[in-house]
């Protein structure tokens, strides 16, 4: 939103005679979010003139009181104040990202405004893993790799956490990469730790506790994850099923091979 200051600025410049003024904002919003866009001014004349654009597209004008909708890449998201010339984006998407351009044209007196526009993806809950295989095998520190990881994100950073101290980090630009953030903790560790992943709107945290895992890590291949757990059971219960398919099929080739000898004079 415009301060008072920037309001003060804009009227000035308009009232005074100056021929154009251009001011620059920048915003960020999350998608599926709306987005306002402002004139700044409380209310406009029927001869005043606004005109709004993103990128090189003309998007929206209001000219002698009459209200225009232009461009194809809002569709229905596009609201336009007819009072104040401000303009909302409802339901933002990745592609509303970009420059706005606001011009406005009061008395022969024009003014700009240049919207900096950053839509973010919304965030995925930070996925904890526990890599049994790197459990240290010596039994005066019996420790763990955990793996903390995102997938499909851009514009991030993922961190460990201990308490509210930051023990590890790794950020990502524009691409859209899948993020793992490795830690190794002893077993016996009773502090609590949380794997955070942030743009600069939002955040979303995976809170761990070390005693919620197994407490030994002698026999690292009894050390596993409830994930890793669901998928031995499902090949346990795969591998049953085919041995008791096995069995009764080999039991109805012995039953037609007896019958057969049987049968025979």
């Amino acid at each position: 939103m415009i301060d008072a200051l920037d309001l003060f600025c804009l009227n000035f410049f308009l009232l005074c005679g100056v021929a154009s003024v251009e001011t620059e904002i920048r915003l960020s919003v999350m998608e599926g979010d709306s987005l306002t866009l402002r004139t700044g001014l409380t209310e406009l004349q029927r001869d005043d003139e606004v005109e709004w654009r993103f990128g090189t597209s003309r998007i929206s004008t209001i000219t002698a009181g009459n209200i225009t909708n232009d461009d194809e890449t809002f569709k229905d998201r596009l609201q336009l104040e007819e009072q104040t010339g401000d303009i909302t984006v409802t339901n933002v998407s990745h592609e509303h990202s970009g420059v706005y351009q606001l011009s406005i044209i009061i008395r022969n007196k024009k003014s700009n405004k240049r919207f900096t526009v950053t839509v973010f993806a919304h965030l995925p809950i930070p996925v904890i893993f526990s890599d049994s295989s790197k459990c240290s095998s010596s039994p005066e520190r019996s420790s763990r790799i955990l793996l903390c990881s995102v997938l499909n994100v851009s514009a991030v950073s993922l961190s460990w956490y201990k308490g509210n101290g930051v023990l590890s980090s790794i950020s990502v630009s524009d691409f859209s990469v899948s993020l793992s953030l490795p830690l190794e903790v002893e077993n016996q560790n009773k502090n609590t730790y949380s794997c955070v992943v942030n743009n600069p709107i939002r955040n979303q945290t995976t809170h761990l506790d070390i005693s919620q895992l197994c407490h030994a890590c002698s026999d690292c291949n009894l050390c596993f994850d409830s994930a890793e757990a669901v998928v031995r059971l499902i090949i346990t219960a795969v591998v049953g099923v085919a041995a008791v398919t096995a069995v009764v099929l080999l039991a109805n080739d012995i039953r037609t091979v007896v019958k057969e000898q049987t049968i025979k004079p």
